[in-house]
């Protein structure tokens, strides 16, 4: 069990601090920007919405704002079988193309869309997202460089005054994730793409499993491995609202499991030989899937450590899982909930991880999409 302990503590300090830094230094040694140049292409944007009422018409007002030649954009919303007003809401759009499917999931819809688009590059976003006016010409404007197949735009979190200290833990953590996307591609590529906000180039798109819970990495890793390179370009911008730490985990959950899933279909992620990021996915997605169970090893194995490190052990992890738990009790904006927010959204994303494998005990993954409000039902 002290064997248990020394391997868990080595395997949680590579993940949590090791990798991170092996990422910073490998990016700015041997990072590289990609050759920007604006050249207008036809673009084909495509938004799939399951009763997306809430969100569509201020979604499309900010699509015809974009700053870009109206005459090479073609808009297409696909409406996964919307009972609501998303099919009038889209209609009354000058311009748009309203696509109905049955009710089939994000990727029937999206395969629907990409089989009709007619655009030199396909831009696929959310409905809940809006876009900066300057958002698809900065992404476009990466795809001069003949090696790049996909790039991502950056989803802020538009600040609220009202935001309780759970959400500003869950922007805390989106910010991290960002750090490491930015990394990555600089180093040379995403392992996926930023869902609400990403372009690729139309010849590189496949056909979407139904099943799949991760369209917005199928999709990329799909021209990752002919070759092409997955960017991350922050001056391409949508906005979306601050989440709760209970909404964060729901999509957590479902993306986790994507990630088991995806092994499936793209087994070379495993291969150092066919994979060109193989220690970054290893260290970043399967390290990511593996800490809660290296975190419960740690904590039974401290059990059986000598007197009176087992002691010490415990009670620092049992002080930060408490701490963790008693956050919905801990007062609003008091020095101890800076730090017991945090300890909750990081404990709620290792419990997502670890619930994760849920994937393979459900007869049709979809299940795992989970509508947390009635105002979440525009996310597919």
């Amino acid at each position: 069990m002290t064997l248990v302990f020394w391997i868990s503590a080595a395997a949680i300090t590579y993940i949590v601090a090791g990798w991170p830094l092996l990422l910073a230094l490998l990016a700015r040694w041997q990072g590289s920007s990609p050759r920007k140049e604006f050249v207008p292409r036809s673009v084909s944007l495509i938004i799939a919405v399951h009763n997306g009422e809430n969100y569509l018409k201020a979604k499309l007002d900010s699509v015809i704002a974009l700053d870009y030649p109206r005459e090479l954009m073609e808009i297409l919303v696909v409406s996964d079988g919307s009972t609501d007003a998303t099919d009038t809401i889209a209609e009354a759009f000058a311009g748009v193309r309203l696509l109905r499917v049955a009710r089939g999931g994000k990727c029937r819809a999206l395969n629907a869309a990409i089989r009709q688009a007619q655009g030199e590059i396909l831009f696929l976003t959310d409905v809940r997202q809006q876009l900066d006016a300057a958002c698809l010409r900065n992404l476009v404007s990466n795809f001069a460089d003949p090696r790049v197949g996909v790039v991502s735009g950056e989803l802020r979190i538009r600040p609220r005054p009202e935001a309780d200290a759970g959400s500003h833990a869950v922007g805390l953590y989106w910010r991290v994730e960002l750090w490491f996307r930015e990394r990555l591609s600089r180093l040379d590529s995403m392992l996926g793409a930023t869902g609400p906000v990403y372009a690729m180039r139309r010849e590189l798109a496949v056909e979407l499993p139904e099943e799949i819970l991760l369209d917005d990495m199928y999709l990329p890793l799909a021209a990752f491995f002919r070759g092409f390179r997955l960017l991350l370009d922050r001056t391409a911008i949508a906005w979306d609202a601050a989440t709760s730490v209970d909404t964060e985990f729901s999509r957590k959950v479902r993306t986790l499991a994507g990630n088991y899933q995806l092994l499936r279909y793209y087994p070379q992620l495993l291969m150092p030989v066919r994979n060109r990021m193989w220690l970054h996915y290893v260290s970043y997605k399967v390290g990511r899937l593996l800490l809660p169970w290296f975190l419960l090893a740690l904590l039974i194995s401290s059990v059986f450590l000598p007197v009176p490190w087992n002691g010490v052990l415990l009670a620092a992890q049992a002080a930060a899982y408490g701490l963790a738990w008693a956050d919905p009790w801990i007062a609003e904006h008091t020095p101890l909930k800076r730090l017991s927010s945090p300890a909750r959204t990081l404990v709620a994303m290792m419990l997502a991880a670890a619930l994760a494998v849920r994937v393979f005990f459900v007869a049709d993954p979809r299940s795992l999409w989970i509508v947390t409000s009635a105002k979440k039902e525009g996310n597919l």
